[in-house]
This record gives C-alpha cells, structure tokens and sequence, in this order.
C-alpha cells in the first residue's frame, strides 16, 4: 500500500523558514509526481508546488515562486518542501501527495487528480 507522511510543520514568524517532509512509502519516486497542496478553513484545497523525479521537472504556484523550494531524496523515498521567507498568507495545513503519471509535473499538479494523500501538518507563520 501506498503511505505518504508529512511531517516538519510548526509555528515561526513571518520571514522565516520551515522544511516539510513527505517521507513514502509502498512506491518509487521514479514512478510518481509528488506534490504539496495546502488548505484553510472554508477554502478550497490549492496546489503548491509538485516534482516529477524522473525527469527533474518541478511546478511552483505563482505565490511561492522564489520563496519555496522542492526536492527529491530517492535514496529516501522523500520529497522536501524548503520554504523560506514565509508570510502569514502561508498559514494553513500542508498535505503531500502522489500520482503515478507520465505527465510532467506541470501538467499534473491539480489536488483531484492526485491519487494518494498523506495527512497534513499545519504550518503557522505569525506576524
């Protein structure tokens, strides 16, 4: 079975940084794009960002272009979510999950068309 864990949230204040991790399990990262999507109450579920590990393709909402990195540790079976210069706007539960496509990751990136949801770890940046 397929299992993501999402862990490395927690509260920081504004500007400052946290690392998510989306350790998997019952699946190669080869096989699969893995994306980071997060939520608010009483809004819709918004993509943030995904990666395809084999072909290196990575996708980045608007918002966190610049601010958030994502990685891959295969070796691992780990996707990582760096995300620096956090802002109060980022505030929300973050989720991982996983697709197995031959898209690239750009193409893929929408929470209904991923297959394998994780539970989230909330992440709070206080001003």
């Amino acid at each position: 079975d397929v299992q993501l864990q999402a862990s490395g949230g927690g509260l920081v204040q504004a500007g400052g940084s946290l690392r998510l991790s989306c350790a998997a399990s019952g699946l190669i990262l080869d096989d699969y794009t893995i994306g980071w999507f997060r939520q608010t109450p009483g809004k819709e579920r918004e993509g943030v960002s995904c990666i395809k590990s084999s072909d290196g393709s990575t996708y980045y909402e608007d918002f966190v272009k610049g601010r958030f990195t994502i990685s891959s540790d295969n070796a691992r079976n780990t996707v990582y979510l760096q995300m620096n210069s956090l802002k109060p706007e980022d505030t929300a539960v973050y989720y991982c999950a996983a697709v197995k496509s031959e898209y690239n990751s750009r193409s893929i990136c929408y929470y209904y068309l991923m297959k394998y949801w994780g539970k989230g770890t909330q992440v709070t940046v206080s001003s």
